[in-house]
């Protein structure tokens, strides 16, 4: 199962980011706390995350010393969905494996502006960046009256998956010309960054295992895809616990 997340805590690291409300309030906790028995019913045998982990079994040291106490200071999404699921089901551990960049960019978007810049394109670029900042704009906006779980359903919901990345990083595939081919560049860096974090899944995972991964929702489009199109595993639905 591949449970793509927006950021609950507001770390303002992406290109595009969503203003969320508080998950820490009573309100918000209680439907976390849905959220996780919903979740639980998958019955998952391994949890891996968005995170670095330079251990060879990729176990995470995020996960170490976690008590259910931490809930009400963290917002951080792995700590809300994925470590209150995994103490609640007893795991010892959980995974990261994550894949960031040292040597190589792993979303060279500096040279995709860059591009479009010198080449007359910054409108064109601008109105694809409109469109993810107007989804955003509805997420806020229904943050106020849908429960975590169903916001979780909508942006996992695999039509919305196609088209959230096609709408970018496909779109982003016209800015090149017969010299320089930048969004075919970030493309491929991107695919190069999601297909090391599967690599390190099927590292993990072992014949029978369920596995749940917890990713911001930008790295669903391929990963549900590796797992589609790789022998021995099996696509289960999210949406299919949340709604």
């Amino acid at each position: 199962m591949v449970l793509g997340t927006y950021h609950f805590d507001n770390p303002g690291q992406d290109l595009h980011n969503m203003k969320v409300d508080s998950v820490l309030t009573p309100t918000k906790q209680a439907e976390l706390a849905d959220l996780a028995a919903r979740l639980a019913k998958f019955n998952p045998t391994k949890i891996a995350v968005e995170a670095l982990s330079d251990r060879p079994d990729f176990v995470s040291n995020k996960f170490d010393g976690f008590t259910s106490e931490k809930l009400t200071t963290d917002p951080d999404e792995r700590t809300q969905i994925a470590f209150r699921l995994a103490h609640q089901l007893g795991h010892k551990s959980v995974y990261g494996i994550d894949e960031q960049g040292k040597t190589i960019d792993y979303f060279p978007f500096d040279k995709v502006e860059a591009y479009a810049k010198a080449h007359e394109q910054g409108a064109a670029l601008g109105r694809m960046q409109e469109k993810v900042e107007e989804m955003m704009k509805q997420m806020e906006t229904a943050q106020k009256t849908k429960p975590i779980r169903v916001m979780l359903a909508d942006v996992n919901e695999p039509a919305r998956v196609l088209s959230d990345h096609q709408n970018f990083y496909y779109a982003l595939l016209s800015l090149a010309n017969e010299k320089e081919q930048p969004g075919a560049e970030l493309n491929a860096a991107w695919y190069q960054r999601n297909a090391k974090i599967f690599a390190k899944l099927t590292q993990i995972a072992q014949p029978g295992d369920r596995v749940l991964v917890v990713f911001g929702s930008g790295h669903a489009f391929w990963l549900r895809h590796f797992v589609q199109n790789t022998t021995g595993f099996q696509l289960i639905e999210p949406r299919d616990y949340l709604e």
